[in-house]
């Protein structure tokens, strides 16, 4: 015997399984919990920002999010992207930061923020920076993103701070150079050890490093009984640095080698 359903039964069951199949949906969705009821703007501006005073750092950048996905056409919607990189920076969450940072650079060229966003993706870097015996990405990085800032930005209240930040991580990255200078010195390595030393002085030459970098040229050059180039940049060292304690000691090497000159 065949069963007839009515026309209404067949639309309740089918009422029915469309209801389970989305409640299902939303179980398995792993971003559920995280979903956020439409609210107006300012509230939910102040609301990121009541967070972000609290230090919940990572509830703001979500709520940040929200007001730019919620009201993406708002005036608030660009200053809500900067906002939320800022709380991720707080949060030291630097890669997201940097991401949300990218974006905004990438839609709002000409925005008043932009070189917030700039120097705020250079902080990224520069917060991540290693000691000198360790890798030096995050320092380059830095010192790229700071240039870049006094390049495009010379006249922001960013500028300062910027050159300053700069200026500090040239000495850094000079001393990195001086570390690996150092070490393939010892091992008698001298060709590899003048690049490093050259560097220094080429590359860094308004760090502190420069006196002692001239100081090891000498010294390698001495020990390879190359003693013009060596008494060449005894001569640099005495001329710019006659006071040192480095000039004293490349003195001192050039008259074990054999070498006169006028001491300085």
């Amino acid at each position: 015997m065949v069963v007839r359903q009515s026309k209404s039964s067949v639309r309740y069951l089918l009422l029915v399984s469309a209801l389970a199949a989305v409640l299902a949906a939303c179980a398995a969705d792993p971003n559920a919990d995280n979903f956020m009821p439409d609210e107006p703007v300012e509230t939910l501006y102040n609301k990121a920002m009541d967070s972000m005073s609290a230090g919940d750092y990572k509830e703001a950048a979500k709520k940040f999010s929200e007001v730019d996905r919620q009201h993406p056409y708002s005036q608030w919607a660009a200053r809500s992207q900067v906002m939320e990189a800022y709380a991720y920076y707080k949060n030291m969450d630097y890669d997201d930061a940097i991401k949300s940072l990218d974006q905004f650079i990438e839609l709002h060229p000409g925005s008043d923020d932009v070189g917030y966003a700039y120097y705020l993706r250079a902080l990224c870097n520069y917060e991540r920076i290693l000691d000198v015996k360790r890798d030096q990405t995050y320092a380059k990085e830095a010192a790229k993103n700071l240039q870049n800032v006094l390049s495009r930005f010379p006249d922001t209240e960013y500028s300062k701070d910027a050159a300053l930040k700069l200026t500090l991580i040239n000495d850094h990255l000079a001393g990195a150079e001086m570390e690996v200078g150092r070490y393939y010195l010892k091992q008698n390595l001298y060709i590899a050890a003048i690049g490093r030393f050259k560097t220094v002085i080429e590359k860094y030459q308004t760090t502190s490093h420069v006196p002692e970098a001239l100081e090891r040229l000498v010294e390698c050059y001495v020990s390879l009984g190359i003693l013009e180039e060596a008494k060449r940049n005894a001569a640099v060292l005495g001329h710019n640095f006659p006071g040192s304690d480095w000039y004293q000691d490349a003195y001192k090497l050039l008259q074990s080698g054999g070498v006169i000159i006028e001491k300085k």
